[in-house]
């Protein structure tokens, strides 16, 4: 009788929160509709245009962490000098690669060491020296010891001379429009001193010059679930957090700091898998410790593609990263959680992702495990089953397939009807063994944060095409036409 009472609290424990949980998930998924429309009518080609023209546009610099990248950084380092600002220079953090990434880019881009004088604000592995292209006076290369990626990142910081910072992955490319929509943010409100951006898969894709030109899904299941994964967590997720003034993680693969913020914030931590998340909350905790009005904003515009793991192994060992570096962030600024001072953040952004980020996997996992004990034990409650199921699974469904209708409202976005429609698939067979999968690799990583940290695990790549060369960017020692006129497609 006493167990019986007991799995009963139990399993009504599980259903209530995921019951708020799925409430929550639908709050985020309207909020993600509205701001992908209020988006697509604010920003128009002609308004960013209009940037040029006025010359309101802020200089930027691209940071690149590259560490063994030498299937991808020629045709992701070809795409960020492609791209449509006025006034940006790509400075690449090469940390002491064991493969050709090196001597791929001196090939490409004509390498020379030369003397370069700066700032060294934030302590970081030793540089052996400073490389700029012969042919593209924009790019510079920092070869340094291997310190790991936020070690890169800060070197490159160091070195970069413009206002605004934009780290980007190795593994990834850049829209043509890609810093002057999400640059535009810095324009408009000088409270703001972050901006992320979309990062959305480009396993399937077809790319040519360097240039995502169509969208085609993956082959393997494996990959079209994570275009889902990638599709409700930016598109209901993060728009939802940023309207709350609550958004707490910009992607590594693509985000645009203020540099003097991000050097008074001390640059990335090194103690941390995820430092993309854990410096923007240390950006939340050092604004409200200073009393200095602030925005961390989120812009819905698909601006950023990543290659995906593509076999089970990577991508078990990338979410386990993720998950440790989630509860080293958020027991770094636990201090932080339900403290009135840190408003909606401390309120919140932080409480949610210790409850249902942090400790979803757990209370999932005992769920299925209750499930199964229940059935094992003749003590199963229909109550508990039915419901539980519905909320777990199905609602998921129903989230994956609003991901994917707000996807069709971008400017980039699945054309092909059959493309939809395995996506359609797509939604119903992941919460058939993927999703548990995941959630199992998450519930395990709770559990393994002391024993692995600092541990990234082997990433393994298919690498990005190198595009062909009458595709490359222009050649900066050929005389050029205004810097204006080069952005007509916007």
């Amino acid at each position: 009788m006493i167990w019986d009472t007991t799995i009963l609290w139990f399993q009504q424990g599980i259903l209530v929160y995921f019951a708020v949980l799925n409430l929550l998930y639908a709050l985020f998924g309207y909020l993600g509709i509205r701001a992908v429309i209020v988006y697509a009518r604010g920003v128009s080609r002609v308004a960013l245009r209009d940037l040029l023209e006025l010359e309101f546009y802020k200089p930027v610099s691209i940071l690149v962490p590259a560490h063994n990248e030498e299937g991808s950084i020629v045709a992701s380092v070809r795409s960020m000098l492609s791209i449509h600002h006025p006034e940006f220079e790509v400075v690449v953090g090469h940390d002491g690669s064991t493969d050709r990434t090196l001597e791929a880019m001196a090939e490409a881009f004509s390498l020379v060491e030369v003397p370069l004088v700066y700032r060294k604000a934030i302590e970081t592995k030793p540089v052996r020296r400073i490389l700029r292209s012969v042919r593209y006076p924009n790019l510079i290369v920092v070869d340094k010891e291997n310190g790991g990626k936020s070690d890169a990142v800060n070197a490159a910081l160091n070195v970069a001379r413009y206002p605004l910072v934009c780290a980007v992955d190795a593994d990834s490319l850049l829209n043509a429009e890609a810093l002057l929509r999400a640059s535009r943010a810095f324009v408009e409100d000088d409270r703001v001193v972050a901006v992320g951006g979309t990062v959305r898969p480009l396993n399937g894709a077809v790319i040519r010059g360097g240039t995502v030109r169509e969208l085609r899904v993956p082959k393997r299941w494996l990959e079209r679930f994570q275009i889902l994964e990638y599709a409700r967590g930016f598109f209901t997720g993060r728009a939802a957090w940023s309207k709350f003034g609550a958004l707490l993680i910009i992607s590594g693969a693509f985000g645009v700091f203020r540099r003097d913020v991000v050097l008074e914030a001390g640059g990335m931590w090194t103690g941390t898998v995820t430092e993309d998340m854990e410096l923007v909350v240390r950006l939340h905790r050092m604004s409200f410790g200073k009393q200095r009005p602030y925005r961390v904003l989120f812009t819905p515009d698909p601006i950023c593609w990543t290659e995906v793991p593509s076999d089970l192994g990577t991508l078990r060992r990338q979410r386990n990263r993720w998950h440790r570096g989630l509860w080293e962030t958020l027991w770094r600024h636990r201090d932080m959680v339900l403290r009135p001072r840190y408003g909606s953040v401390g309120l919140l952004g932080l409480p949610y992702f210790w409850l249902f980020e942090g400790l979803g996997p757990v209370v999932e996992i005992l769920g299925y495990a209750t499930l199964v004990v229940s059935i094992a034990t003749g003590s199963l409650f229909a109550e508990f089953a039915v419901p539980f199921l519905i909320l777990s699974v199905l609602f998921g469904m129903l989230l994956s397939q609003l991901a994917v209708g707000i996807e069709t409202m971008l400017l980039a976005r699945y054309e092909h009807i059959s493309d939809r429609l395995r996506l359609f698939v797509a939604c119903f067979l992941e919460m058939f063994g993927y999703r548990q999968l995941m959630t199992w690799e998450r519930f395990i990583a709770t559990f393994q944060i002391r024993r692995k940290r600092h541990r990234w695990g082997e990433m393994k790549r298919v690498g990005i095409p190198v595009r062909d060369r009458a595709a490359e960017p222009r050649d900066a020692s050929v005389p050029a036409p205004d810097s204006r006129s080069e952005a007509r497609p916007l």
